[in-house]
């Protein structure tokens, strides 16, 4: 019998970086509306649910027909605002959740379907999706975070400083092409249990430091698989992201197959 999987969709109003993302408008549909409806489709969710901290959300999602709840508006990350979903009493048989991006239009269902996987059949309470880091200045960017994966598919850290550090010179191109150099895309799938022990830990001292919310499950010695997936789709942080994403949306944008989990 096929697992039961819960997809969230965190989109909070107060983005420090574009004001009012979600219900910014992009070929004239807001921002949200792109990434509800892309999800809505799969086939892989039983059950999708934007959640808010804003009545202006609430009120588009009631207009597209979307599954939508009001949230904690001092929740500090979309992790904890995923949580609260989970626990609503209708929510109380999934079992595996998937945070979903609300600023990523061209989220690709194999990316997430992959995660899925490794919580489903594998060993992982937790997981995650990396692509190949391919260039040097996305090494340096600390924009861009890195992830190091053991040979059993293990995240064993996250930064945003370049790692792992080639010691002998400098990565090529067709060095970062590949594993071990990985940039961490924003996707996670968790098993109920270990979602809800993440959102119960304070933050972490490598979190903090970081500012980065992953390593506080990985310093509890949570376990997070990492799938290697082919690339990773452009989001929405931007004024200048929502003109390139109406070009991307215009031209057709199309997923490419190939994973490695």
């Amino acid at each position: 019998m096929t697992t039961p999987v819960l997809g969230v969709i965190p989109a909070r109003l107060a983005s420090t970086r574009l004001r009012q993302k979600p219900l910014q408008p992009i070929l004239g549909r807001p921002l949200l509306e792109w990434v509800w409806r892309r999800v809505s489709t799969m086939g892989l969710f039983h059950r999708v649910v934007v959640a808010t901290d804003s009545e202006e959300v609430l009120t588009l999602c009631r207009s597209l027909g979307a599954d939508a709840r009001m949230t904690d508006p001092d929740h500090p990350s979309g992790t904890d605002r995923v949580a609260e979903v989970l626990r609503m009493p209708e929510h109380a048989a999934y079992e595996v959740v998937v945070n979903i991006q609300g600023d990523e239009p061209l989220v690709e269902e194999a990316h997430l379907a992959e995660a899925v996987r490794l919580i489903t059949e594998g060993p992982w309470e937790l997981a995650t999706c990396a692509t190949p880091l391919r260039s040097g200045r996305a090494l340096e960017d600390p924009g861009v975070v890195k992830v190091a994966r053991g040979m059993d598919g293990r995240a064993l850290y996250f930064s945003r400083a370049g790692i792992p550090f080639q010691r002998d010179g400098v990565p090529s191109e067709e060095t970062l092409a590949g594993p071990p150099f990985l940039r961490h895309l924003g996707i996670y799938a968790y098993r109920r249990d270990a979602l809800l022990r993440w959102v119960a830990l304070p933050p972490s001292p490598l979190e903090e430091v970081e500012r980065l919310e992953q390593l506080r499950a990985l310093e509890a010695g949570m376990a997070m698989g990492v799938a290697v997936v082919d690339r990773a789709p452009p989001g929405v942080d931007t004024a200048a992201d929502l003109v390139r994403m109406e070009g991307f949306l215009e031209r057709g944008y199309r997923p490419l197959p190939s994973t490695e989990s």
